[in-house]
């Protein structure tokens, strides 16, 4: 018997602790070297966006010293929350922790069975899916419904528990990092080896979608009283899925702009409807956003899909070679192998 590949060892670059800051009363994402570096760069800025006090400057300084410390720490307490949750909670649906087909659309297996064919193009599988106007954005069903009720009914149940809890990300106030819940190696690994990588074999060869070997999967919440809407930013990934789990919501459509290569003033935004039980497909450096809900409650899983032999190229964060450092678990997904001589075209 052959053995197994062993399985790599991931990193994270140490522009983690430094770049892509999002100042949440700005609209604006930073980097931070040192308070020199950032008044040279961002001060004038800032004034323009209203921070014209040294006292505000000083409470923005105070908040990025804050996030610095948080993602210095995050690997070690992240793995301190995940056994934590382990040993404190105890879930209300045990089936949902491990993919099912029974689960998955009877479309979405349509198109995967189609990927693993044979005969599988890319001209036959956009016959498959639905094409948005935004550029190599595409979408289709992922879960049945029930079965979004059923996630959903788990998430709220771990929200009330008095298991550990951190936010997603910098953008994202309330939802759960699911590798600390207990749903990677059952469901999400499953989801992206299996199902999303033949997809995306064809559909983004050219940014890493036939190597995807890691990734980051979290929910995020969408809510009257909480967060209504997300800024217009980049995923930290070379491809991302972004499925609408529920409630009822109305409104809150996605939109897409161009890759963050190209300035603002050049782009022109395009909507995307999001409906519950799909998943959007798109390039981790597409510029997009999320307008607004008007009522209701929205969930949303997603998937930020990463290819180390990309990235270990040319880090998607910093657009530097990446700077290695120690991480647990999946890190940013670099890893030492050689790089491959590939990049994720514009177009």
């Amino acid at each position: 018997m052959q053995n197994e590949d062993p399985k790599p060892t991931f990193y994270t670059c140490s522009c983690f602790n430094t770049d892509n800051i999002f100042l949440e009363d700005y609209k604006l994402h930073v980097r931070f070297v040192s308070e020199c570096q950032f008044r040279s760069k961002y001060q004038a800025v800032l004034r323009t966006l209203g921070c014209s006090t040294d006292a505000q400057f000083d409470d923005v300084l105070h908040k990025i010293a804050l996030e610095v410390e948080r993602r210095r720490s995050l690997g070690l307490k992240s793995a301190d929350r995940a056994s934590a949750i382990r040993n404190i909670y105890t879930p209300l649906h045990k089936h949902v922790y491990l993919l099912q087909e029974n689960n998955l659309a009877p479309e979405f297996r349509q198109i995967v069975d189609y990927c693993w064919s044979q005969d599988a193009s890319e001209d036959g599988l956009l016959a498959l899916i639905q094409t948005e106007t935004a550029q190599r954005v595409y979408r289709f069903p992922v879960f049945k419904k029930s079965f979004c009720e059923e996630l959903i009914e788990e998430l709220e149940h771990f929200e009330v528990s008095s298991a550990p809890k951190s936010r997603p990300n910098t953008m994202n106030h309330y939802g759960i990092l699911l590798n600390e819940l207990g749903l990677d190696e059952g469901f999400i690994t499953v989801l992206r080896e299996h199902y999303l990588q033949p997809i995306t074999s064809l559909l983004y060869r050219d940014c890493g979608g036939r190597r995807l070997d890691s990734h980051k999967a979290f929910v995020v919440k969408y809510d009257m009283h909480e967060d209504l809407d997300l800024s217009y930013h980049y995923d930290n990934a070379e491809v991302t899925l972004n499925v609408s789990l529920g409630k009822e919501f109305t409104e809150g459509n996605l939109y897409f702009g161009d890759m963050r290569q190209v300035p603002l003033n050049e782009t022109e935004c395009t909507e995307v409807q999001h409906r519950v039980g799909e998943g959007v497909l798109h390039r981790g450096q597409h510029m997009h956003g999320a307008l607004p809900i008007s009522s209701g409650q929205r969930w949303n899983l997603i998937l930020w899909l990463r290819a180390s032999q990309e990235r270990n190229r040319l880090c998607p964060m910093c657009s530097r070679k990446p700077t290695l450092g120690e991480a647990e678990g999946f890190g940013d997904g670099f890893t030492k192998d050689p790089p491959l001589n590939t990049s994720c075209v514009l177009t």
